[in-house]
């Protein structure tokens, strides 16, 4: 409404600098008013000349009238001139009007009118947004009403900055959006304002650990050390600490903390096979997992002879049970017999290493244009599914063509 009346204000104010000058302007003489002038003043002489002949002053009074008429004809003309029609002050309505809809139409286009009466609608859903976020059993919220629900904490913000849990829930929503710079902005002002409160501490902390800024991952790392040191127990502290170690390449200190979450979570926790998994590619990451299978693969010396030189050695190791590959790897072509040792390293995904299977099966393959897919007449050979430990030899004989 203030800013309607504003508005309103205003255009009266500019329709004003259009009318007033035109209503102020003053009022010339007409014609008419002079020829009345001229024509009074000539009476008057006429009486004056009478006046004088009576007294013996004049002598020629006739003459004297006669001049006074010539100048009279000569001031008032005979012919009738046009009279100056006076402004209508009701045609400046029309600018008026002009004004008032260039104004109108200028706000409309490049004002804002949706933004703010989106927003407008945004400060009214408030109350329930809050509620259905606060409540878990209330519907779960839609992308775009998270987005509205961030729009409507920013606005409250402004008028109470020292809200701590407006400012982590801000933070939230921006983490949840994918909005770095509003998430780390938003926990940044939180934890300046209770740096002691651990949810504030921990958001803050994980914003900083999901940086792309190495400096910020120190920081969250000092931040993480601190909150272990009052209670090293924290399952998310650690769950934090190891990531952040792990993106910043310490793998041992990320292996520390994911063994020490191990011995936290209870036998039957989902996250514990996850958790070993973490601890099994750290260990292929750092060079720690010694762990190797070697495999020695035999070939025919005739067949062996009719391999072109461009052929490729391809060996696979699967868990036994399904044909997608644990590891693989691919080597130019030898002589054989030929030894190969595979590890986690060779591994085709970070969630199914090598070193976690319990049996494997090895297949050999000589692929004669180097593709990744058999084609006919390449030469391959299987073992059978054998147990796995950290130190296994495998013998495979290539002696099979495709057909």
């Amino acid at each position: 409404m203030a800013f309607w009346l504003i508005v309103l204000v205003l255009l009266i104010a500019a329709a004003a600098l259009l009318l007033v000058p035109v209503l102020r302007q003053p009022q010339r003489d007409l014609p008419e008013d002079r020829d009345r002038l001229n024509t009074r003043f000539y009476h008057q002489r006429l009486k004056e000349l009478e006046q004088d002949e009576e007294q013996g002053v004049v002598a020629e009074r006739q003459a004297m009238i006669e001049e006074l008429q010539q100048n009279l004809l000569s001031d008032v003309p005979h012919a009738e001139k046009a009279k100056p029609e006076p402004l209508n002050r009701w045609v400046l309505l029309p600018g008026v009007v002009v004004l008032v809809l260039i104004s109108v139409g200028f706000y409309l286009k490049t004002g804002g009118l949706a933004q703010v009466q989106g927003w407008n609608l945004v400060m009214s859903e408030m109350p329930s947004l809050r509620e259905r976020v606060m409540n878990e059993d209330k519907q779960p919220l839609t992308m775009e009403e998270i987005a509205r629900l961030g729009l409507g904490l920013r606005t409250e913000l402004q008028t109470d900055p020292r809200n701590v849990a407006d400012w982590v829930m801000l933070g939230r929503i921006g983490m949840a959006l994918n909005n770095a710079t509003t998430a780390t902005q938003a926990f940044s002002h939180a934890y300046q304002l209770a740096p002691n409160e651990p949810e504030v501490a921990l958001g803050y902390a994980e914003v900083l650990t999901r940086s792309s800024d190495p400096e910020d991952n120190k920081q969250a790392a000092d931040m993480l050390r601190d909150m272990m040191a009052r209670n090293h127990e924290d399952v998310r502290v650690l769950s934090l600490l190891a990531f952040n170690a792990f993106e910043q390449g310490d793998y041992k200190k990320a292996i520390g903390a994911w063994e020490m979450m191990l011995k936290t979570l209870p036998a039957n926790d989902s996250r514990r096979e996850v958790l070993k998994r973490s601890i099994e590619q750290a260990k292929v990451q750092s060079g720690e997992d010694n762990s190797l299978l070697n495999v020695t693969i035999n070939l025919s010396p005739d067949v062996e002879r009719q391999l072109p030189p461009t052929a490729v050695l391809v060996v696979s190791v699967t868990d036994g049970a399904t044909p997608i590959p644990v590891a693989v790897k691919q080597l130019p072509l030898g002589h054989f017999p030929v030894t190969v040792s595979l590890s986690d390293a060779n591994a085709m995904m970070p969630e199914r290493l090598l070193s976690a299977q319990k049996q494997v099966k090895v297949r050999a393959r000589i692929s004669r244009d180097g593709l990744a897919n058999p084609q006919s007449g390449d030469w391959f050979g299987e073992s059978a599914v054998m147990p796995y430990n950290k130190e296994s030899q495998i013998s495979v004989q290539i002696e099979h063509q495709v057909p």
